[in-house]
């Protein structure tokens, strides 16, 4: 169950008639009263005259109106009660005592207070109701309205357990805030696909990914296409900035400016601070385990590379278990928005929708003051520099190898969160989980096909022989046989290191040494990347060559066996072009 609270300057009227109209688009059916303060309040029903509607406004204003002029600026609280999609409808019973539960855990109207707020609960749809109330008691004091959202959020959950409906994670008060019901509205209207302020956050958390100073991260917002205003103390110093899209206005035709801290609690302009003051490590374009840059690489691939490295040390980090690790889960955060920006369209709509679900997982009240994510924060400005990496050397691969690394990671953050009691942030990283494995097996489809058909391609004996090896080593860690088919990749992979002299035994019992892989759905795809990455190995595998035929007999050819004759068939035709001879 959803609790949604808002408060208004206006009096009950707009409100009510709203609630017992037909709504914005006619959505609104057998409007009726399920509860009120006093239980006797009038109900004007389905398709009721205006004045039904003006004189259960005025009831409700009546302490509003004995205040005069000393009467407050806000005076309506308005909060919608909706029920998850899949949970069984409630009956008006049901949900008068619903509301009256949520009235009083708010504060509106406590039990056995008569002089308590006017209230008025309406619904107008199967799965939701409307509470409306005046903000000024009955005895003319106002009412004690302190955390009345976390209070309704957390009566809520005992609602839904007692009434056996669909359970929500609890909140910590650290999520962003979420666009109200007429930034929705406004989005339909104009054709927007997501509210202004989700836009805008996402286009923040972009340009903040990497950034080495606050120059760099302005300059990035405007190159974003964004409206930018700062702003300055009278001193000079710089307090804060406000972003707006461009042709997004009020109806005075001004831009509707965002602050960074109502966008997210970490993109306000001190906390950004704070994470550029741990400003990104020198760029590199070295290899993480080699210490020298290929040539034949190209930049995103390289950054790619790099990252995974990286993010595969943040993950051991996440699972030691210590609340320094906090940190990592911010760079983590920066380092898909960097990868999300840069991707190719086919993985690129997963990897958003997994920067915009980790998001939540990067925000919890544990504070990290003296990690160190410059490393994260140099891979993530890296992979934003180098641009995109589409049809740039190893792109399929390079990026598969750094999603096989960023699942572990989404996956760490969320045993990591849920051992805190981190529930929605928890559920977050499972989600950004789901959708890095959909985006991994988007881009490791053809390099994985190509180490594939590479394992069947090897002659029988080295097959065997890296079939053993593998049993062998995956057996010894303690893992139950599997079919040899399914290690056709891994046996490839082997054979391409032993090639450029890596002992391939030591190789696999190196991959599998260096973290858990119980977490791992595809053993043989971690193994592969782990290998290639320690290896050096390019991340796009060379397609295999066909071996030329040859005959089992290897005696050497007669020199007719090196001049066949033609077909019949072939030689009948070339009779056909000969000249005749003259006779």
């Amino acid at each position: 169950m959803i609790p949604k609270i808002r408060i208004g300057t206006d009096r009950a009227f707009p409100l009510i008639d709203y609630l017992f109209g037909p709504g914005k688009h006619e959505e609104h059916t057998d409007q009726h009263l399920v509860a009120s303060w006093n239980n006797f309040a009038p109900d004007p029903g389905p398709n009721p005259e205006r004045h039904q509607v003006a004189k259960l406004a005025n009831q409700l204003d009546q302490p509003v109106k004995a205040l005069g002029k000393q009467a407050p600026a806000t005076r309506i609280w308005h909060c919608s009660l909706r029920t998850a999609p899949g949970d069984r409808h409630l009956d008006d019973t049901e949900w008068a005592t619903i509301a009256r539960r949520i009235v009083h855990a708010t504060g509106i109207a406590p039990e056995g207070d008569t002089a308590a707020c006017r209230w008025v609960a309406v619904r107008h749809a199967p799965d939701h109701i409307h509470i409306a109330a005046t903000l000024v008691r009955q005895d003319g004091r106002l009412a004690g309205l302190s955390f009345d959202r976390r209070k309704a959020q957390a009566e809520a959950r005992f609602i839904e357990k007692e009434y056996g409906l669909r359970q929500l994670t609890p909140g910590d008060g650290t999520a962003a805030k979420t666009p109200t019901s007429q930034e929705h509205f406004k989005a339909e209207r104009t054709g927007r696909t997501e509210t202004p302020r989700e836009t805008l956050r996402e286009a923040v958390r972009q340009a903040v990914a990497g950034a080495a100073s606050e120059e760099e991260f302005f300059t990035r917002l405007r190159e974003a296409g964004l409206r930018v205003k700062l702003r300055h103390a009278p001193s000079g110093d710089l307090l804060g900035y406000n972003v707006a899209l461009p042709g997004d206005r009020n109806r005075d035709s001004e831009p509707v400016w965002f602050a960074g801290s109502t966008l997210a609690p970490d993109l306000s302009l001190p906390r950004i601070r704070r994470r550029l003051d741990v400003g990104p490590a020198t760029d590199t374009t070295s290899e993480p385990g080699n210490r020298t840059a290929r040539p034949d690489r190209s930049a995103p691939a390289r950054h790619r590379r790099d990252a995974a490295h990286v993010a595969d040390h943040a993950a051991a980090l996440l699972d030691g278990g210590d609340d320094e690790a906090a940190a990592q889960l911010v760079g983590a955060g920066e380092l898909l928005d960097a990868l999300a920006q840069t991707s190719p369209v086919a993985t690129r709509t997963e990897l958003r929708d997994a920067a915009r679900a980790f998001e939540r997982a990067t925000r919890s009240h544990i504070r990290a003051e003296n990690a160190d994510i410059r490393a994260l924060r140099s891979a993530a400005r890296g992979i934003v520099h180098a641009g995109s990496a589409l049809g740039r050397g190893e792109d399929g691969g390079a990026t598969a190898m750094v999603l096989s690394t960023l699942v572990l990671v989404a996956l760490a953050a969320a045993r990591w969160h849920s051992a805190r009691g981190h529930a929605q942030q928890a559920t977050a990283s499972r989600q950004a989980a789901d959708h890095l494995r959909a985006a991994y097996q988007q881009a490791a489809a053809t390099p994985m096909r190509t180490m594939c058909e590479a394992g069947r391609a090897l002659p029988e004996t080295d097959r065997r022989r890296h079939d053993t090896t593998i049993r062998t080593v995956l057996d010894n860690d303690g893992r139950p046989s599997t079919p040899v088919r399914e290690y056709d990749a891994l046996a490839a992979v082997l054979a391409e290191a032993e090639k450029v002299g890596h002992d391939p035994k030591a190789l696999l019992e190196q991959a599998v040494s260096w973290r858990e892989l119980d977490t791992a759905r595809t053993l043989n795809d971690v193994l592969v990347w782990r290998i290639r990455r320690i290896a050096d190995l390019p991340a796009n595998p060379q397609p295999p060559r066909k071996a030329p035929a040859t005959t089992e007999n290897s005696a050497k050819p007669t020199r007719s066996a090196q001049r066949p004759a033609p077909p019949p068939q072939v030689q009948s035709a070339i009779d056909l072009h000969r000249p005749t001879p003259r006779r």
